[in-house]
C-alpha cells in the first residue's frame, strides 16, 4: 500500500506540506523521513516515488515557501507607485508577517544555518530566494531616484534581514517597526 488516506495525485503535495510544517517547527536535521511519513500517513515508497532524497524534499519545501512568499510580498506592495512607498510597504509586509502568531522565523534562514555549503542544492534554493528579494528591494530603491540605488538596497536589505532575525530569535515583534524608521532615514539621505 503506497498511500494511506490520500489520493496518489495529492501525495506529493501532502509530503511537502507536512515536511514544511515539521521543518518550520523543528528544523531540517531534527526531522527525519520517518517522522514526515508517519505525520503524513504515507508509506516510504510514496516518498521515494516523488523525491530521490530528503534534500530534494527540502528543496521542494523551500520552493513552495518561496512561491507563497513572492505572491504575498507582491500583493503587499502592489498599490504603491513610487519607490519610497514600495520600500516602506516592504517593511510593513515584513512586520505583518513577524507579528503573525504562527511566525517562527524565516525558513530560508533556518535552511542556510543548517546547510552551509554554497553548492548544496538546499543552499542554492536559499540563495535564489534571497537574490530575488534583494532584486525587489533594488528595483524599488532605483525608483526613489537615489544616487546609489544598489548601496541603498544593500542597506535596506540588511535592515530587513536583521529585523526578521531579531523577531525570530528574541521574540521582539517591534524590530521591523524600528528597522522601518531607520529605512526612512536612509531613503531620505540617499535621495
Amino acid at each position: 500500500m503506497a498511500q494511506r488516506g490520500t489520493k496518489r495525485g495529492n501525495a506529493r503535495l501532502q509530503l511537502i506540506d507536512t515536511a514544511l510544517d515539521l521543518f518550520d517547527r523543528h528544523g531540517f536535521h531534527a526531522v527525519g523521513i520517518d517522522k514526515i511519513l508517519s505525520t503524513a500517513g504515507l508509506a516510504k515508497m510514496t516518498l521515494y516515488h516523488h523525491f530521490a532524497s530528503k534534500e530534494e524534499l527540502i528543496v521542494a519545501v523551500l520552493e513552495k515557501r518561496d512561491t507563497a512568499f513572492r505572491a504575498d510580498f507582491a500583493a503587499a506592495i502592489a498599490d504603491d507607485a513610487d519607490g519610497r512607498a514600495k520600500l516602506l510597504a516592504m517593511f510593513d509586509a515584513i512586520e505583518a508577517w513577524t507579528r503573525d502568531p504562527a511566525f517562527r522565523g524565516s525558513l530560508f534562514d533556518k535552511a542556510a544555518a543548517e546547510y552551509g555549503e554554497k553548492e548544496h542544492p538546499v543552499k542554492k534554493a536559499v540563495l535564489s530566494h534571497k537574490a530575488w528579494l534583494f532584486g525587489e528591494v533594488r528595483r524599488a530603491a532605483a525608483a526613489t531616484g537615489a544616487a546609489d540605488p544598489v548601496k541603498l538596497a544593500a542597506e535596506l536589505f540588511l535592515l530587513m534581514e536583521g529585523a526578521v532575525l531579531a523577531a525570530a530569535v528574541t521574540g521582539d515583534r517591534t524590530a521591523v517597526r524600528r528597522a522601518k524608521a531607520a529605512a526612512e532615514t536612509l531613503i531620505a539621505a540617499a535621495s
